[in-house]
């Protein structure tokens, strides 16, 4: 006969149970302790000695193997003497609190069912097969309809119950309890936020128990705070976390299953994470992982090296890290990146599966424009000389630039597009561009990094990912500092990986006074320079042209010259004459030039007939008509540099023809 108080009844917060079996001729009042023993309080001697690790309970043949049918099995037919036995039961589920219990329910003593010793007594009951063939209402029954009935119709009593069972293995597991606890969980988790309100959940704290009877003490002292209070979606966050890695696994998959949100189903693990891994995050506390049995930084174990973490330890986290890889949703920006890259650092320190290893990369590179230098400053666990692993980051870009191509073209809303205050967004190739440039400048200060890894890092992303070389010219520059013997040619061979005309006109400027550059690169920067600045003064004059041709070719322009003030009409007015004036005479002298143009061309022709005749005195007469036409295109230069007002106006005094000197018509 058991009873039952359900958990929502007068405010209480726990579920118990009372089990009082039938009665027996040997039914015993209590069980007494003595240091490591216990005895039943009754007038018969003891006539069965039960020995569980380091505890002895001396009892009574009659009343266990009444129930017990491996308890029958071991004296009856394994013994023959009638004599006080001693048999050992160190296998035995759930230890030596289970038996207790156990043997209390045989001689009738009330005992107290809860969610923390149901499991350990259901495995217990299996184990010393208390069947309903030896006794109707043996404990089997009882605890399963226990199980049944009241724990798995409660969250905080499935937590505890499934808590539990990380010490019944594999008992809990073949008994299913695991499984009827995550899907109890996982139906619970992913029901209305509404009915969660009346249950008994915990909270986010800083610093939460791993032990169940930390539930005991949840006593719900403020009803109406959870009636006011909405519940928020991940309510179950806190719970769940302080599952063991392989049930965690269970629970999260059966929520999946139910169809939970895979952004909800992200911020689980990374919760997750955040109790059972060491942190390298700056700002978190050491409150938030001091109930964790990883408690600690990662710089610390960092700094040591992997060869001082303990080995229980590494495969405690190896474990977890594997788990976590392998849980997490298919789906991009289910977890952030520097999650992922979180997790890759710990995996290449713990020495996860490779396998695991490189789908943990694909998922990095899917979102690699979201990280930071930061994120990707992963040390190196290899046997390579350098502080951090290059060869890494060189993947992530290559699994980026595969998914890059492997995508449908950016829609209006990601790439090239406005943000919600109107700027335009760089696309995914530009920041990690800028992202890839910051880490070759931080990594350049790595005396051990060869030029080969720098290169091809550097060279790794498409010419139109980067909009300016300024970035990848500062870690250059930081590289040449701290190789400062390298050879002209590698000099060279290094500066290849940036294009000169990129830079802008401060990089050009540091570029043109650093020593430590090949005069060769230098000269292109100068010349880039030159070339830039040529074809900036050649595109605003033209932009000038089209400004004052497209003014003139405005039909109502002088309605909005009649809007302007009085003074800057008639400055308008004035300069509109001179322009006038300008252009006609521009027009006139282009005229003339045109004309000697085409004199220019007969007397060519003439020439040339008269030089095939060898004639001498033709010589002569086409020298006298070439001078001719020099003194008219010199006059003419000088006509049109005066109507310029250039630098280059002709100020020499006028020298009649006559005067001037005549060529000899001598051919010697």
């Amino acid at each position: 006969m058991w009873e039952s108080e359900n958990e929502n009844q007068e405010g209480k917060g726990h579920s118990n149970c009372v089990i009082n079996p039938l009665k027996h001729d040997m039914k015993a009042d209590a069980f007494e302790r003595r240091g490591r023993s216990w005895y039943v309080a009754t007038d018969y001697p003891s006539d069965l000695v039960v020995e569980i690790q380091d505890v002895s309970f001396h009892l009574h043949k009659f009343p266990l193997l009444s129930k017990s049918g491996k308890l029958n099995r071991i004296i009856y037919d394994y013994r023959t003497d009638t004599e006080k036995d001693h048999i050992k039961l160190d296998e035995i589920p759930g230890g030596a609190e289970s038996f207790e219990l156990a043997a209390k329910f045989c001689y009738g003593v009330a005992i107290d069912l809860n969610a923390s010793n149901i499991s350990g007594l259901r495995c217990a009951a299996e184990y010393l097969e208390m069947t309903e063939d030896l006794e109707e209402g043996n404990l089997i029954f009882k605890t399963e309809a226990f199980l049944s009935y009241v724990v798995l119709s409660s969250w905080r009593d499935s937590i505890i119950v499934l808590k539990s069972c990380e010490q019944l293995s594999p008992w809990a597991e073949n008994l299913q309890i695991v499984r009827r606890c995550s899907e109890s969980i996982a139906w619970k988790a992913c029901a209305n936020t509404r009915g969660v309100k009346s249950w008994s959940y915990k909270s986010k704290s800083k610093s939460p128990s791993l032990s169940p009877g930390h539930w005991n003490d949840m006593k719900d002292s403020s009803p109406g705070r959870h009636q006011t209070t909405p519940v928020p979606p991940d309510w179950w966050f806190e719970d769940v976390s302080i599952l063991r890695i392989d049930h965690f696994v269970r629970v999260l998959t059966a929520i999946k299953v139910k169809g939970m949100r895979f952004d909800l189903i992200g911020a689980s693990i990374v919760h997750y994470a955040s109790k059972w891994l060491p942190s390298d995050h700056a700002g978190s506390s050491p409150e938030d992982h001091g109930n964790s049995p990883f408690s600690g930084g990662l710089h610390l174990v960092v700094a040591g090296g992997k060869e001082d973490v303990p080995k229980a330890q590494s495969r405690e986290q190896r474990l977890v890290v594997e788990s976590l890889i392998s849980i997490i949703p298919p789906q991009k920006d289910t977890v952030s990146c520097s999650f992922l890259l979180h997790l890759l650092k710990m995996a290449n320190m713990l020495e996860v599966a490779p396998a695991l290893v490189t789908e943990l990369e694909k998922r990095v590179g899917m979102q690699l424009e979201q990280a930071t230098l930061k994120d990707l400053l992963i040390p190196s666990f290899s046997k390579c000389e350098t502080t951090y692993d290059v060869d890494v980051v060189r993947r992530l870009l290559e699994h980026f630039l595969v998914q890059e191509q492997t995508n449908e073209p950016p829609s209006p809303g990601r790439s090239a597009s406005g943000d919600k205050h109107g700027s335009v967004v760089p696309n995914a190739q530009m920041r990690v561009a800028r992202l890839v440039d910051s880490y070759l400048t931080e990594v350049a200060r790595d005396r051990n990094l060869s030029l080969t890894k720098f290169q091809v890092l550097a060279e790794a992303l498409p010419e139109s990912a980067r909009t300016s070389d300024d970035g990848l010219y500062r870690a250059i520059d930081s590289y040449l500092k701290a190789h400062p013997t390298l050879s002209e040619h590698e000099r060279k061979r290094l500066c290849r990986v940036m294009d000169c005309q990129k830079l802008s006109l401060d990089a050009c400027m540091h570029a043109a006074q650093n020593e430590r550059l090949p005069l060769r690169i230098v000269v292109q920067v100068l010349f880039s320079e030159q070339i830039k600045i040529t074809n900036a003064i050649a595109s605003n004059g033209v932009s000038m042209a089209k400004e004052t041709q497209n003014f003139y070719s405005q039909p109502n322009k002088s309605s909005v010259l009649e809007n302007l003030p009085q003074s800057f009409q008639e400055g308008w007015s004035t300069a509109k004459k001179d322009i006038n004036t300008v252009k006609f005479e521009m027009e006139n002298i282009q005229s003339k030039f045109t004309q000697l143009q085409r004199e220019f061309d007969n007397l060519n022709h003439q020439f040339e007939k008269l030089s095939k005749q060898k004639n001498v005195s033709a010589w002569s007469t086409g020298w006298k008509k070439l001078s001719k036409l020099k003194q008219t295109t010199s006059i003419f230069q000088s006509k049109t540099s005066m109507h310029d007002g250039g630098p280059h106006m002709d100020c020499a005094p006028h020298v009649p023809p006559e005067k001037q000197r005549r060529w000899r018509n001598s051919i010697s």
